[in-house]
């Protein structure tokens, strides 16, 4: 199924990536709202197609666009290493240390504690300050 959305024209560029923050309250009397806000809060997305479709908007300077997009795995640490395509249920870290290199992809904030997510991507064992052994892994729920 295509993901269709409106980005800015400035964000409309095939391949381009964005993080989505959320629903703006400046845009709760538009009749295009709904196209806007159908992607997840925090989540990364990546333009695969830039529609000819135009429409004038308040909050983006210039206009928005129309294009299609996919939703990026979430990257996360984990303390094994799981198969590929496989399921595994996320445990969020309680990591106060923000000056490590790490800290972004073991306290991902967009990650629901407790949730099974499908296994995508298998990357190398992290350096971690605290010395707990993890490991880089994509996901998508």
């Amino acid at each position: 199924m295509v993901l269709v959305t409106l980005v800015g024209e400035q964000l409309a560029v095939e391949g381009g990536e964005f993080m989505y923050l959320g629903s703006n309250s400046e845009c709760r009397n538009c009749q295009l709202k709904n196209i806007c806000f159908n992607l997840k809060p925090g989540r990364s997305y990546r333009v695969t197609k830039v529609r000819d479709k135009h429409h004038d908007c308040t909050v983006h300077e210039g206009s928005v666009v129309v294009v299609e997009v996919d939703e990026l795995p979430l990257t996360v640490a984990l303390p094994t290493t799981p198969q590929e395509g496989t399921s595994t249920t996320i445990e969020k870290k309680d990591c106060k240390n923000i000056g490590c290199e790490s800290f972004d992809i073991c306290a991902n904030m967009v990650l629901q504690n407790g949730k099974t997510y499908t296994v995508k991507k298998v990357y190398e064992k992290m350096s971690c300050l605290k010395q707990y052994e993890l490991y880089k892994i994509d996901v998508t729920d």
